[in-house]
């Protein structure tokens, strides 16, 4: 069972399982939906395996990455910004280290709220508390119960992990100074399928 460990200058590129992305709008943000009306950006897309399963809810779905995979826009975030209230929602699985300005930025594109899968250690550092957390406390941490296996460049159904993953959501809606803590239950049986870990986008 690998952790992730990441250079400094690695493209961190670890797609996202399309079942957690499910994982998301089925068990954290059900009571924020219906989303057919509503846009979402996903501005670190890598190959499109988070931007996928969101249009299966999303009405609109923009996808970019600083790289490019051949998946979406080829677009900087963090220097070529989008514009403010650009979308409803901003979700992703930003590189680990970029995370914290990743959600400074989308706090000012999404008018409805922003959502991050990011390793539960995430949470643990003074610099984002200070920074991010103690000024701008996520509405919801949203922790998994099973592992969300993530491996560099691919989706890999046999794949393991000892790295624990939950979502943190920000809701323009719900301004609060204590998030509500909630466990994503066992479900990856249930929202995965076999074309999620197919190679044609």
């Amino acid at each position: 069972m690998a952790q992730r460990t990441e250079a400094s200058d690695s493209r961190d590129d670890f797609p996202t399982p399309p079942w957690a992305t499910r994982a998301l709008l089925a068990h954290v943000l059900e009571d924020f939906g219906p989303f057919d009306r509503q846009s979402v950006v996903d501005p670190a897309c890598g190959a499109g395996y988070m931007a996928r399963p969101l249009a299966e809810s999303f009405g609109q779905v923009v996808a970019s990455d600083i790289y490019p995979y051949g998946f979406g826009a080829v677009r900087d975030y963090l220097t070529v910004p989008y514009e403010a209230n650009a979308v409803d929602w901003v979700i992703t699985n930003p590189p680990f280290r970029l995370a914290e300005e990743f959600v400074l930025r989308s706090l000012t594109v999404a008018r409805k709220g922003v959502a991050i899968l990011a390793r539960t250690v995430f949470i643990e550092s003074v610099g984002r508390y200070r920074n991010l957390f103690g000024v701008h406390p996520p509405c919801r941490f949203a922790q998994f119960t099973e592992r969300v296996p993530m491996i560099k460049g691919k989706v890999d159904r046999s794949a393991s992990t000892a790295t624990g993953y939950a979502w943190l959501v920000w809701s323009k809606e719900i301004q609060t100074e204590h998030p509500l803590l909630v466990w994503i239950p066992p479900c990856r049986k249930a929202l995965e399928c076999d074309a999620d870990y197919s190679d044609r986008l």
